[in-house]
């Protein structure tokens, strides 16, 4: 088992882990690109936010898919949807993309 796979088997873990990413790479802008601690949250939820919608259908199979359809549910519902490691995979890309916003902000004049 991968660590990604035993981290995001606890909830708990995957939330501490989530929130020293985003702290990380919320420090790293504050610190070093001069952003304002609001200006860097905000920002930061918004690459994130538009992130998880991005990776969330990744790896997603439908019950119909399984053939383990719950009675009462869509047949297309997932089956696994695996929040929990999508979560540590959109905190992980979203720090890049955030830190590489951040570092271009000065270049836009901005």
């Amino acid at each position: 088992m991968t660590l990604l796979r035993r981290v995001a088997a606890s909830f708990f873990a995957t939330v501490a882990l989530v929130l020293i990413l985003t702290a990380a790479a919320i420090a790293v802008a504050v610190r070093g690109f001069d952003l304002t601690i609001a200006g860097a949250v905000s920002l930061y939820f918004v690459v994130w936010w538009t992130l998880l919608f991005a990776v969330l259908p990744f790896g997603v199979r439908s019950q119909a898919a399984v053939g383990e359809i719950v009675a009462g549910s869509e047949p297309s519902a997932p089956s696994a949807a695996g929040l929990n490691e999508k979560a540590i995979w959109t905190t992980v890309v979203a720090d890049v993309v955030f830190v590489l916003a951040v570092a271009a902000l000065p270049l836009a004049g901005l």
